[in-house]
Parts: C-alpha cells; sequence; structure tokens
C-alpha cells in the first residue's frame, strides 16, 4: 500500500467516523457495554489524543527527527487525567473531524519525504516513519470495529430482540 493509498483511505474513514459518532443521545454516548469498557465520549476523546499527540507526532518525528527521543504518551491513563468522561460529547466529535482534517491536509505535504526513516524505540526496535503511518491506519480500523460493536452491543440492550436472523457477529 502506498502512502497516497493510506492518506486516501484516512480520508475515507474520517467520513466513516463522522456517520457512526455524530447525533448520538446522551444515553447512548454514555451508555457502556460493561463496566471496564470504555463509552462512546472516551472513545473519541481517546481518538483525539491518539491522533494528535500519538501518531501525527510520532509519524512527524520520525520524518524530522527520528534521533531524537520521542516524548511519552499515556493513552490508557488519559481517560482519567484527561477527565474524558466529563467532555462534551459533540464537541470532541467535531474536535476529532478537524484534527483529522488536519491530519490528512499535513500528510499530503509529506507524500514524497523519506517513509524509511526510522526511530530506535527503547522496547519494540527499530520503527519507520512508515511502519508508524501504517498502524495509525489499523488503529483505525480497531476503533471502527469497536465503535460497530458498540452498536450493535448497544442495539441488543435497548431492543431486548434476538438478533440471531441478522447473522452471527
Amino acid at each position: 500500500m502506498t502512502i497516497s493509498n493510506i492518506i486516501n483511505q484516512f480520508e475515507k474513514n474520517k467520513i466513516l467516523f463522522e456517520n457512526l459518532l455524530i447525533n448520538k443521545n446522551e444515553k447512548e454516548f454514555l451508555w457502556r457495554p460493561l463496566p471496564e469498557k470504555w463509552n462512546l465520549l472516551e472513545i473519541v476523546c481517546h481518538l483525539i489524543d491518539e491522533e494528535r499527540e500519538d501518531f501525527r507526532a510520532r509519524v512527524k518525528h520520525t520524518l524530522e527527527n527520528p534521533l531524537k527521543e520521542m516524548p511519552p504518551i499515556n493513552p490508557v491513563g488519559w481517560v482519567l487525567e484527561r477527565a474524558y468522561i466529563s467532555q462534551n460529547y459533540d464537541d470532541k466529535v467535531l474536535e476529532f473531524l478537524k484534527e483529522r482534517g488536519n491530519s490528512i491536509t499535513w500528510l499530503k505535504t509529506q507524500v514524497d519525504s523519506n517513509w524509511d526513516n526510522t526511530y530506535l524505540h527503547v522496547t519494540l526496535g527499530e520503527m519507520s516513519a512508515k511502519l508508524f503511518l501504517t498502524n495509525w491506519l489499523a488503529h483505525d480500523y480497531l476503533h471502527l470495529r469497536q465503535i460497530l460493536r458498540y452498536q450493535y452491543d448497544y442495539l441488543k440492550e435497548q431492543t431486548n430482540i434476538d438478533l440471531q436472523y441478522a447473522g452471527n457477529w
């Protein structure tokens, strides 16, 4: 998959995220499939932080300063540290979509960069800019799957109707 293909997929995924996340009521975006699982609000806040501080920042860092140490991140800890649960859902969805647009715009200026630049991660070893970019796309897919599962489970619980006729999840 080329860099341009990945960027194009980010554009498509932005539309998917928008369609999956907009127009949710409070009951729906605060619902949890299990007490220890994230709700939609927490997922959206996570997506924003990962967009800005993890994937975009790490791709940029590896392209521009691969020999310099990367700032640490704490995705799991940010849920409480940044009080995800107290954020405004609609504002956060719009913020994520804006950040994704910023990422796409920036990535389009980087198509001809050296995507083989590598960063030496303390525990994971050499990681190229292309590896970070490809994992960013994989992260999208993981959360798209998570959100779809969330919606399936929400439908099942709210309707209390047997969904076996639809097929196996």
